[in-house]
């Protein structure tokens, strides 16, 4: 799986990049991610990404020509075949991200992430685009950080990449409107502020009968 993130601040996010699960999967070549600065395909001294809205408004919009010139580029450079990849707009006005979409998208090969920033982008992109996503009801600086959960709710979802598949199976949201049952680990009782906070007396039984009963049970009462 290819990740390709176009930005104006393309290190911005390589602290996460280059730790935990998303280093060991670049490690172990399950995905590579390849980050793109905008600015590199502006024309004028400044390098100017954004300008003022017409009509008037608060804040600058970014430029789509700088944009589509850099889609135009980094496409021309794909081998992926078109039906196995995605150009995804960042927008708080997208289609809201779910784990169904997670699954989805981890069956492709290639996705692009355009990230904006400022007050928004130039409407004329999505014509150059294959959806907008948002990761919520919510509104964010830019689009890195968006593109950032997408990138870590589907590279867990790519085989080999958890050491334990199972994890994937019986998490949160693997079946919809449905959360993973409560889990606990040593101490089986812990102490604090003068009370004493208990596991479960089924789950240190050792009976797999019962606590598979126990926790299909904790997923009714969730749903």
């Amino acid at each position: 799986m290819k990740f390709k993130l176009l930005t104006i601040f393309p290190e911005i996010l390589d602290s996460y990049l280059n730790d935990s699960i998303i280093n060991r999967a670049v490690i172990k070549k399950a995905i590579k991610v390849e980050k793109y600065n905008l600015r590199d395909w502006t024309s004028d001294r400044h390098r100017t990404v954004d300008d003022t809205p017409y009509g008037g408004g608060a804040g600058m919009l970014m430029k789509v020509e700088p944009l589509y010139k850099a889609l135009k580029a980094i496409n021309k450079k794909s081998k992926v075949d078109p039906k196995k990849r995605k150009i995804v707009l960042l927008s708080a006005s997208g289609k809201t991200w779910t784990q169904k979409l997670a699954r989805q998208y981890a069956k492709l090969d290639e996705i692009v992430f355009v990230c904006g920033r400022y007050e928004g982008v130039d409407a004329r992109i999505k014509k150059f685009i294959d959806i907008e996503i948002s990761i919520g009801d919510y509104v964010l600086t830019g689009g890195e950080l968006p593109a950032m959960v997408m990138i870590d709710s589907i590279t867990r979802l790519i085989p080999g990449v958890l050491g334990n598949a199972a994890s994937i199976e019986e998490e949160s949201h693997s079946d919809v409107n449905v959360l993973e049952y409560p889990q606990y680990t040593r101490p089986a009782v812990f102490e604090a502020e003068g009370k004493k906070y208990k596991v479960p007396t089924v789950l240190t039984e050792g009976n797999h009968a019962k606590i598979k009963a126990w926790r299909d049970k904790q997923l009714k009462e969730k749903r």
